[in-house]
């Protein structure tokens, strides 16, 4: 890999269809990155061996995601041209390197991995972890040194991911020698895109609540969605004062509405400081606000429907742009594959000095 590259390293695993957490928490963000021309590569993973960690026995589930998964990459805007879209189980490079990787960390650090145990807690592991999610932190290491990723742009959550596989190339490097990129992480600019939280309030967007909105979801479905969110439980009536902490339209509406919506979809209020102070001192209904929020969202998804309308009609060139990105993503994991082994000293049969290290070693035994 060319020094002092600009390179992008992202993914999502394929458990389902992306929704506007996704959306606004790295997405959004990761068209812009492709378009701003300031990076020399991106690689977009979609990371079916990692969702397979949680859900071995359920093969068919990942199966079925996959060109969920890649439609919605190409529906927001993801350009096959200017980025690689690729399948990480076709890459069997990244098997390789997590499996020397391992050696590098120790199981009490991956026990304190403070994403690993809030996962853990999540899915009621407790002592029967499966070992590929347990050391899945030094697989997402192999999936963005591969790359030689200077950047990956993820939410909060993930942070402490990007931690270990820093410290995973400090290690590599320290006893190896300079081989891997060190990886800087990127968060969303926006605070309120950070973790947005689901329809019904709950902190968490999760499919399996129930409480998402997704990018592929029909107009009604998202006025539906938007009508029946969780609000200001004390907001009763409409002259009732209401909190905006914890009303999830209003974390909706940091997350998405900008000055010029107030002009086309409410122009009695010059932008949303106005309709948040209005909110608080009372005199205005959840309704309205939903209205707004609805509008708001829907010029968002609208041409992001569009665009997974025409793909979905050519499904034949989907499943090519992930067979040519997983193809180049390949060459380029294997380079740094044969990298690392070069710097581990396994390169036995590509490294002529092998056989003469041999041959002195016989003939210094024969003396």
């Amino acid at each position: 890999m060319a020094k002092n590259q600009k390179i992008i390293l992202s993914g999502d695993r394929p458990t389902g269809r992306l929704h506007v957490g996704h959306y606004a928490g790295s997405l959004k963000r990761r068209v812009e990155l492709q378009n701003s021309g300031e990076y020399d590569k991106i690689f977009i993973m979609i990371a079916d061996a990692q969702a397979l960690t949680d859900n071995a026995d359920q093969p068919s589930k990942i199966r079925e995601n996959i060109m969920e998964v890649a439609l919605d990459y190409l529906s927001i805007g993801i350009d096959p041209a200017k980025s690689t879209m690729f399948v990480q189980s076709h890459i069997s490079e990244l098997t390789e390197l997590s499996f020397y990787y391992m050696n590098l960390v120790t199981v009490s650090r991956l026990q304190r991995n403070p994403t690993v145990k809030a996962e853990i807690q999540m899915r009621n592991f407790e002592t029967s972890i499966p070992v590929g999610f347990f050391t899945y932190p030094i697989s997402q290491a192999a999936d963005i040194t591969a790359f030689h990723a200077t950047t990956v742009p993820v939410g909060e959550d993930q942070a402490p991911m990007l931690e270990q596989t820093r410290e995973i190339v400090h290690k590599f490097n320290s006893v190896y020698g300079e081989t891997l990129t060190e990886p800087q992480i990127l968060l969303p600019d926006n605070q309120a895109c950070l973790r947005l939280p689901g329809t019904d309030g709950k902190a968490k967007m999760s499919k399996s609540l129930g409480n998402c909105i997704y990018l592929s979801d029909s107009e009604e479905d998202v006025r539906q969605k938007v009508m029946s969110m969780f609000t200001d439980p004390d907001h009763i009536r409409v002259q009732d004062p209401g909190k905006l902490e914890g009303n999830t339209v209003f974390t909706y509406l940091d997350a998405f509405s900008r000055k010029e919506h107030f002009a086309e979809y409410l122009p009695e209020y010059a932008d949303l400081d106005e309709l948040k102070a209005h909110y608080q001192r009372g005199g205005l209904g959840d309704v309205k606000v939903k209205k707004f929020l609805n509008s708001v969202m829907q010029e968002e998804l609208s041409p992001i429907r569009s665009r997974r309308a025409e793909y979905e009609k050519n499904i034949e060139q989907v499943y090519e742009i992930l067979r040519d990105g997983s193809s180049t993503a390949k060459e380029t994991a294997a380079k740094t594959l044969e990298e690392v082994r070069h710097a581990m000293k396994i390169d036995y049969f590509q490294d002529p000095a092998f056989l003469e290290e041999q041959k002195r070693f016989q003939d210094s035994k024969e003396e």
